[in-house]
């Protein structure tokens, strides 16, 4: 059965079109891991300055394997063309996992 992970972000106001742009140079960056399934980044609408980073897995082992080949050499290192690493977007993260016990999608037309 799938796992979702959840990383929670708190984005301060002020740098949440810098976390936009971030994701988005990345964009697809994580789409050919093995057991990779499903990515979204969903922005706050009202009454949080919490954004989700939604990515569902084939099993655990498959996100761990990310988490600690793709992901951590991504995160690591300096900034571009060696210069300082930017300072994180994010003012907080927390990691929610859940697994998938039932799923519903659109029927075929």
């Amino acid at each position: 059965m799938s796992v979702v992970k959840i990383n929670v972000l708190t984005v301060p106001e002020e740098q949440r079109e810098v976390l936009e742009k971030r994701f988005a140079s990345r964009a697809h960056a994580v789409d050919g891991s093995d057991g990779f399934e499903w990515f979204e980044l969903l922005r706050p609408v009202e009454g949080t300055d919490q954004y989700l980073v939604y990515t569902r897995w084939r099993d655990e082992e498959s996100f761990q394997a990310w988490m600690e080949g793709p992901m951590k050499s991504a995160h690591q290192g300096g900034g571009q063309e060696g210069g300082e690493r930017p300072k994180p977007a994010a003012s907080g993260s927390t990691l929610w996992s859940f697994e998938v016990v039932q799923q519903s999608g659109p029927r075929d037309a």
